[in-house]
C-alpha cells in the first residue's frame, strides 16, 4: 500500500514531526497508518511513551533492542529503521556490525547482553523467554527498565507485523545504512525495496 502523500490532519502532522529527530524523516509506515488518523495518532503517542528514557536504558540501547527484535521477527524494514535510529543516537558502526555476535563481543556490557538475549527471545514465535533469560535480565535491570525494554520489543512487534504485511517501501537513507552495516550479515530490503 502506498503511503499517504498528504497529511490533512494538522494534529497528526505535528505529532509525526517527532520522527524528524529519531530518523530524519517521517517513516512510510506512519504515513500508511495516516489513512486512519486515529491509528496513526495512537501509534505516535505509544512510540513516544516507549522511547522516552526513564532510567539507565539509553536511546541507543532501545534501538539496538528494536533491531534484534525485528531481526528475530524477520522484518527488514524495521531492521533498517532501528539501525538508522541507533546510529543517530550514538551507535558506532562497529557496535552495529557486532550486534549479530553480541554474546561474544567485548563491545557490549553484560547488562546489554542480557537485554539483547531477552529481545531475541521475546520477539521469537513462540516466545522463548525462559527462567534463565528472565533471571539474567533481572540481575542487570530493575522492574521499570525491564518494562521499558519490553515496551520496545512489543512496539516493534506491532511495527514488524504492520510493515511486513503492508510491504512498506523503505526510505533511501534507511536502506543505504542497512546495506552498509547489515548487508554483510545477509540483510536485503526484500519486499521493502
Amino acid at each position: 500500500m502506498p503511503p499517504a502523500s498528504a497529511i490533512p490532519d494538522p494534529e497528526l502532522a505535528e505529532l509525526m514531526a517527532f520522527f524528524q529527530e529519531t530518523l530524519g524523516f517521517v517513516p512510510n509506515s506512519v504515513r500508511t497508518m495516516a489513512y486512519r488518523p486515529a491509528i496513526a495518532r495512537a501509534f505516535v503517542a505509544l512510540n513516544r511513551a516507549v522511547m522516552v528514557n526513564h532510567g539507565r536504558v539509553t536511546s541507543e540501547q532501545k534501538r539496538l533492542v528494536a533491531l534484534l527484535a525485528s531481526n528475530a521477527a524477520g522484518c527488514r524494514y524495521c531492521q533498517a529503521h532501528a539501525a538508522l535510529a541507533a546510529q543517530r543516537y550514538g551507535a558506532s558502526t562497529d557496535r552495529l556490525r557486532a550486534l549479530w555476535e553480541f554474546r561474544d563481543s567485548p563491545l557490549f556490557t553484560p547488562a546489554e547482553k542480557a537485554a539483547f538475549e531477552f529481545a531475541v527471545a521475546a520477539a521469537s514465535i513462540p516466545n522463548a523467554v525462559d527462567a534463565a533469560i528472565a533471571a539474567e535480565l533481572r540481575a542487570h535491570w530493575d522492574e521499570g527498565e525491564i518494562v521499558e525494554l519490553l515496551g520496545v520489543i512489543s512496539l516493534f512487534g506491532f511495527l514488524n507485523r504492520w510493515n511486513d504485511s503492508m510491504a512498506t517501501t523503505l526510505e533511501p537513507d534507511a536502506q543505504a545504512l542497512a546495506n552498509d552495516v547489515l548487508g554483510s550479515h545477509g540483510w536485503t530490503p526484500g519486499k521493502h525495496g
